[in-house]
Order: structure tokens, then sequence, then C-alpha cells
């Protein structure tokens, strides 16, 4: 029997894809930041926590909305749901 994968679950692991990792760095909101998380739903969308490289401060990051609807259009086209 196969394990069912929550919508959100499925986001997520497309979000990885994309580079919105664990221990990976992005440049985003016009600054540069380490992942410390993978993404995560946190009831207003999807975050993730980083370190900015500038200042070293942790922060709760959204993801932009335009990433997570390029994602759910995918995930849409390829015949799976998106939450």
């Amino acid at each position: 029997m196969a394990i069912q994968v929550s919508r959100e679950e499925e986001l997520c692991e497309r979000l990885k894809v994309l580079g919105y990792a664990l221990q990976n760095r992005i440049r985003i909101y016009g600054e540069e930041f380490d992942l410390t998380s993978n993404p995560m739903a946190d009831g207003q969308g999807f975050a993730i926590e980083a370190v900015s490289r500038k200042s070293g401060l942790s922060r709760k990051l959204p993801i932009p909305l335009s990433i997570l609807q390029m994602v759910r259009n995918n995930l849409a086209a390829s015949g799976r749901n998106a939450a």
C-alpha cells in the first residue's frame, strides 16, 4: 500500500528542490541568508528559518507568493494537488 503524501509535504519537497533547503545559501529580499531549516507551513503560507549573512541575526522568512504560485501550478499541471 502506498504512503499518502500530504499536499503541504509535496509543496515543501518541491521548494527544497528549488533551493529552499537546510544548509543552502539564498539571496532573498535583497539580502543573503544561510538557511537553518527546510520549508514549513506557518499558518500564513510557507516559511524558512535563516541567518542573515550581513547581521548574523536569525529570522523566519516567508517564501514569496510568486514562488508558491509557480510550485502550485507545476503540481496541478502534473496532476497533483497543492496546498
